[in-house]
């Protein structure tokens, strides 16, 4: 079923029916793997045609309805919501965000805290 506004070309991300076969890492904040999360995601979000979900530059091409291009902002959502670890979901999750919005929280938590999170590995390590 085709929505209102909606183009009948079916797009790419919406066939991925299990985000983790593609990212099988779940980002954590107790594991530093951050930088490997990210290059899984931009790899398989450039793959099926969303990687601009992501980039602050960029908003809703003109041969996509807003229709189709809030649908495919859910999907970039649900990828990010299925591939990071409940505590960090709790932590982000907000009702109305975009894809965007969603993305930006883990950065900030993972690369904006580099001091806080070095102190806080040290102190495990000790």
């Amino acid at each position: 079923m085709v929505e209102e506004g909606e183009s009948s070309v079916f797009h790419p991300a919406l066939g991925v029916s299990n985000i983790k076969n593609a990212i099988p890492l779940i980002l954590d904040r107790e594991k530093v793997q951050y930088s490997n999360w990210v290059e899984l995601f931009e790899c398989h979000a450039h793959a099926f045609d969303v990687r601009d979900h992501s980039d602050p530059k960029t908003t809703c091409p003109a041969d996509l309805s807003d229709a189709k291009w809030k649908r495919l902002d859910s999907v970039v959502k649900n990828w990010i919501y299925g591939t990071i670890s409940t505590d960090l979901l709790e932590t982000i999750l907000c009702k109305g965000d975009t894809s965007q919005q969603v993305w930006n929280k883990p950065k900030e938590i993972f690369q904006d805290n580099k001091t806080t999170r070095t102190v806080y590995l040290e102190n495990q390590f000790n």
